[in-house]
């Protein structure tokens, strides 16, 4: 049960409401952009929620227990600041989602009615739809450390402690020649060991596909050029003199910590478990 704060219970006791919907998304980069049914841009909390979106939501419902809760919402790709070259680069995925229920006349009076993340998103020329999933959803997610050989630890983060910023495993180049939409040849990346940036990131700091980071499928030294080939296509073309960074690549092997990162003391796996092997052996009687 939502506890209205009396402001706004008040207006509801009147019988005459001014109310209105406002959905705010808050990107994992920090960015915010709000969104309301109402015909006018309403202010708060920091947030200016734009009338010309033209949202449209479904029924939002709301169950017991631990099943997910969802809500969708339709709407034109009418504002400036929600763009259909954003949601296909992912700057959008698991945004968080905030639901609000606004007095439009006085919008201090307002509720929380509803957190969760953005899900699935399909897009039909101007018009896309998106799943708005409840906070629930989380706790169908695997979480926790598993018993591995492999390290568990993203490259870079607390647990890893190795320094990206470094240039030993961090460098710019500048795309010379388009093989295919995911690869390409690189300047300025000569001096790296072959494979030193496979499983890496790129991410691209000029040209249309510019602040969009994908995963680096492999990188080989061939014809005196570094050639980088892409998980996925970026959502626009590369082109010739598109300038990128590039960021080492880790396969997560002892082996690969010890002589690429010299970081073994910071491995997160466990290289030294039993295998099946050794779980399906037996005694055996040595002979004499």
């Amino acid at each position: 049960m939502k506890t209205l704060p009396p402001g706004l219970q008040e207006h509801l006791n009147s019988g005459a409401t001014t109310l209105c919907w406002c959905w705010r998304l808050t990107r994992r980069d920090g960015v915010k952009i709000g969104f309301t049914d109402h015909d006018r841009d309403l202010t708060f909390d920091g947030t200016t929620f734009e009338a010309s979106a033209g949202f449209t939501p479904t029924e939002m419902r709301q169950s017991v227990g631990l099943g997910v809760d969802n809500l969708e919402v339709e709407t034109a790709l009418t504002s400036d600041r929600l763009s259909e070259d954003d949601l296909a680069a992912g700057l959008y995925d698991d945004a968080r989602v905030e639901i609000f229920l606004v007095n439009w006349r006085n919008p201090e009076q307002r509720v929380l009615m509803r957190c969760g993340s953005l899900g699935e998103v399909s897009r039909s020329g101007a018009e896309f739809r998106a799943e708005v999933r409840g906070l629930s959803h989380y706790l169908q997610q695997p979480s926790g450390r598993l018993y591995q050989f492999t390290c568990d630890a993203n490259l870079g983060d607390a647990r890893c402690k190795v320094d990206l910023a470094s240039s030993a495993y961090r460098g710019n180049g500048t795309i010379t020649l388009v093989r295919s939409a995911r690869t390409f040849e690189v300047a300025g990346l000569e001096t790296y060991a072959d494979g030193w940036f496979s499983r890496g990131l790129v991410t691209f700091t000029s040209g249309s596909n510019s602040g969009q980071s994908i995963e680096i499928r492999s990188h080989h030294l061939g014809n005196g050029a570094a050639v980088i080939e892409l998980w996925q296509e970026p959502s626009k073309a590369v082109r010739s003199g598109d300038e990128i960074e590039v960021k080492a690549g880790c396969d997560k092997q002892l082996a690969t910590c010890r002589d690429k990162f010299d970081n073994v003391v910071n491995f997160r796996g466990f290289p030294h478990m039993p295998g099946n092997d050794f779980v399906t052996s037996y005694a055996r009687r040595r002979a004499g």
